[in-house]
């Protein structure tokens, strides 16, 4: 046991010296989901041209942060218009502008008619220096060298990502920015600069210029403190998380650390268990022994005294027999005879060298009063049934996008949530999988009722993805509760062709702790 103790330890070890987790391209991907080309239009009521491109991202389902100088045209000129083209779909859609802020490069456009745009998530805390960064946009040398025509521009294409490091201490004096690595191209003007968890940490501006007029690598994003305040004064609260970057691989090796220091703490548990239980058993047979012999040398002692008793009883009713008294004879020698009988019977009584083993196995298997008395007065524990409220654990979440609340859960044994919900079975328990029409957004979550552990994961999804699992969403019927096992398993073999769909790791994942509710 003491070998396995220390095997655990060591791997425990290895995996707590293991390399820190990169950004998960995933995130990325999920939060370009939320970037636009901006394009500045022409028109006069027949034709339209092109006359100058940006980026933007969205803050609202219908807003879009971009730079002041990529709209800064539509100032003075009525005959320009301006389109929003975002990465997926069939078409741009036309905007209007709705608030311009020259002072620090920064404008907000609304798009005409209903919202279709995923919002960003921004980070509210100030990126640290040498951080891991993100420029998503458009820039315009990559359309060249693809050889894209205006009709391309305006159709929805996935942005450019590029990757650097932010140099912090050394922003502009115009106002306040973030000086990064990640490569800009004329095109990029509005776009987001992310963290590992595709959060916005900037709005990417401008690039610095060297000696002989050639771009250089050195690019500046304007800062957080300059964007809220901006949407601030727009009326816009957007959608914040300020919570620690933390990956999957992190989560999982904690998972895993904890896993191993758990086993670690059990075996330990055991081996203590074990030792305590050899000790109760030596104590046992020493107790036993020393209680047999007692009892023999009791007996031994006992039948000594009955065998004197009947040898004076005995020489008492010779002597009377010797004076003729014949009845006190007999009475004294019935005495002497029932003293022998004694004798004899407290000898064999005496219990056997043998019973030593049996009467230690009963000392050892006899139950601890105090440890009774203390087991009953722990209470009984919940089976995971019931009304519950699940608050998450954030050392073991992660959270980019999501907000955070308690969440009540009213479990049934037969897997029915809050009365109208039921879960499907399989090998990995109890599981749900929710393909929502009005958001891309794939949830699946668990709970296992042993630990009253609830579980969601959040995969951030590009449309066709969404628009597949929508559609085998569409074959599968979920059984209504009370339907019993053989249907919560048929529903939740059904999940899996929606699961198999998914990503191999989630972009959010959010444990909670349930317990009852008072």
């Amino acid at each position: 046991m003491t070998r396995t103790v220390a095997r655990l330890f060591a791997a425990l070890c290895l995996v707590l010296l293991g390399s820190p987790a990169l950004a998960d391209p995933a995130d990325i991907a999920a939060a370009s989901r939320s970037v636009v080309r901006v394009v500045i239009l022409q028109t006069d009521g027949t034709r339209a041209s092109m006359v100058g491109h940006g980026t933007g991202f969205a803050v609202a389902p219908n807003l879009v942060v971009t730079n002041a100088h990529v709209v800064e045209q539509l100032r003075n000129d009525d005959s320009l218009l301006v389109g929003v083209v975002p990465p997926e779909g069939r078409a741009g859609v036309q905007a209007t502008l709705v608030a311009y802020s020259p002072r620090n490069d920064l404008a907000l456009l609304r798009i005409d008619g209903k919202g279709i745009l995923p919002a960003a998530t921004i980070y509210p805390g100030t990126v640290q220096d040498s951080a891991e960064v993100f420029a998503v946009g458009y820039p315009g040398n990559v359309d060249m060298a693809q050889g894209l025509s205006m009709a391309d521009l305006v159709t929805p294409q996935a942005a450019v990502k590029t990757r650097g490091y932010v140099s912090a201490g050394r922003s502009s004096k115009q106002f306040d920015t973030i000086l990064h690595t990640a490569p800009l191209g004329s095109g990029n003007s509005g776009g987001p600069l992310l963290d590992s968890c595709g959060r916005v940490v900037g709005v990417n501006s401008f690039g610095t210029v060297s000696d002989n007029g050639t771009d250089s690598s050195f690019f500046f994003a304007i800062s957080m403190r300059e964007l809220a305040a901006f949407l601030r004064q727009a009326g816009v609260e957007p959608h914040t998380s300020g919570l620690p970057c933390t990956s999957i691989a992190d989560l999982d090796r904690a998972d895993a650390t904890r896993a191993m220091s758990d086993q670690a703490r059990a075996a330990a548990e055991e081996q203590t268990r074990l030792e305590a239980r050899q000790r109760a058993q030596d104590k046992a047979r020493r107790d036993a022994e020393l209680a047999v012999l007692s009892e023999r040398d009791n007996g031994l002692a006992l039948a000594a005294l009955l065998l004197v008793g009947a040898l004076a009883m005995g020489g008492w009713a010779f002597m009377q027999g010797q004076r003729g008294e014949s009845r006190a004879m007999k009475v004294f020698g019935a005495v002497a005879g029932l003293l022998v009988l004694g004798a004899v019977v407290a000898w064999f009584l005496r219990p056997s060298l043998a019973s030593i083993d049996e009467r230690a196995a009963d000392l050892a298997a006899a139950p601890d009063a105090s440890a009774s008395a203390s087991d009953a007065a722990l209470p009984a524990r919940a089976n995971g049934t019931g009304k519950m409220t699940c608050v998450i654990d954030a050392q073991r979440s992660r959270v980019t996008v999501s907000d955070i609340t308690d969440v009540p859960l009213d479990w049934s044994a037969d897997g029915c949530v809050n009365g109208r919900t039921q879960y499907g079975l399989a090998e990995n328990g109890w599981s749900r999988v929710l393909v929502p029409n009005g958001e891309d957004t794939i949830s699946v979550t668990h709970y296992d009722p042993a630990t009253r552990g609830y579980t969601v994961e959040r995969f951030l999804m590009g449309l066709d993805a969404m628009n597949q699992a929508r559609a085998a969403r569409a074959k599968i019927v979920a059984p209504a509760c009370g339907a019993g096992e053989d249907a919560a398993r048929q529903f939740g073999a059904a999940q899996a062709a929606i699961t198999a769909l998914l990503p191999a790791e989630p972009n959010e994942r959010m444990r909670y702790n349930c317990q009852p509710t008072p």
